[in-house]
């Protein structure tokens, strides 16, 4: 009992605590609970702060009574997840975008045009991130969106953000790109095949993001504040992604690189897998085999 009470006297000590409550022992009389009291609320970056400094001086402090004591509560879990995440995003962004990679140039036969598709993708999660922070965290424009207390950014969005944002990004680079590449192969020039390939899945590609737009921006509706960011981050990375990068610079860089947009390595071309996407196959035609009577025409088969 004498060391809980000075770990209370001193956690009373430190800037910021209003009040400590009596400490409420369990049966054993060895471990108990004490419940610091901030002057600030449980979103606020003083009250992360004053956790933080709380955890700093447990050492002094356990030294000092000779007792143990753990700092839990809301903002303390907040921090504790928020760097769990963080540590988790680093190695969950390796993996999505390496396999992204790896698929793409399996598809497509080429570096550059993962390598672009990947960077892209990076660009729309970091473009609606950031759109995130500057409405729901520094408040410019929350009066329009209905977000009526601005606070940190809740740590789970980034790799939530992520996984959705990766599948739309995904499904709308192989959308478009296929089809420039299809016009390519069937021999028209990298330029001509840009134009070609971008007027037949533009429209698809943006009537597919209006969609998932909209169907984001009806999650603002609701009441809920997170219910709100996921809906606004959402709807900003699929606007990002689908008029921004995949229908802006993406046929730009295309443009610009030309041919060495479908440059391959020819010792990496063998080794990769052949993935027929764009049906070429179907266009082979092989001639069959004579037949009994020795008759010189021969039949026409497609190759499947």
């Amino acid at each position: 009992a004498a060391a809980v009470t000075g770990v209370s006297d001193r956690l009373a000590d430190i800037e910021g605590i209003v009040s400590v409550s009596p400490p409420h022992f369990n049966e054993a009389k060895d471990t108990a609970v004490v419940s610091a009291v901030p002057s600030t609320g449980p979103a606020g970056e003083q009250t992360q702060d004053l956790v933080r400094t709380i955890r700093d001086e447990r050492p002094a402090i356990e030294s000092a009574t000779g007792a143990e004591f753990q700092v839990t509560g809301t903002t303390a879990l907040n921090i504790d997840v928020g760097r769990k995440m963080q540590d988790a995003l680093v190695p969950y962004l390796a993996v999505v975008v390496g396999l992204a990679f790896l698929l793409l140039m399996v598809v497509f036969r080429s570096i550059l045009v993962p390598v672009k598709a990947a960077l892209g993708f990076l660009l729309s999660v970091g473009a609606a991130l950031g759109a995130i922070v500057t409405v729901f965290q520094e408040g410019h424009g929350a009066g329009v969106f209905g977000v009526e207390e601005t606070g940190p950014i809740m740590s789970t969005m980034p790799i939530f953000l992520v996984g959705i944002v990766f599948g739309l990004a995904m499904d709308y680079q192989v959308f478009l790109v296929s089809r420039i590449r299809e016009a390519h192969i069937h021999g028209e020039q990298p330029g001509q095949a840009v134009v070609t390939g971008f007027r037949h899945s533009a429209q698809v590609v943006g009537a597919a993001a209006l969609i998932m737009m909209a169907v984001f921006g009806g999650f603002m509706t609701g009441g809920e504040s997170m219910v709100k960011m996921v809906g606004f981050g959402l709807a900003s990375a699929v606007f990002f992604d689908a008029f921004v990068v995949r229908m802006a610079f993406v046929p730009a860089v295309l443009a610009l690189l030309g041919k060495r947009a479908w440059w391959l390595p020819g010792r990496l071309d063998r080794l990769l897998p052949r993935v027929d996407v764009e049906g070429e196959a179907l266009t082979r035609r092989a001639p069959a085999p004579d037949d009994a009577s020795g008759d010189d025409d021969r039949r026409e088969s497609v190759t499947v």
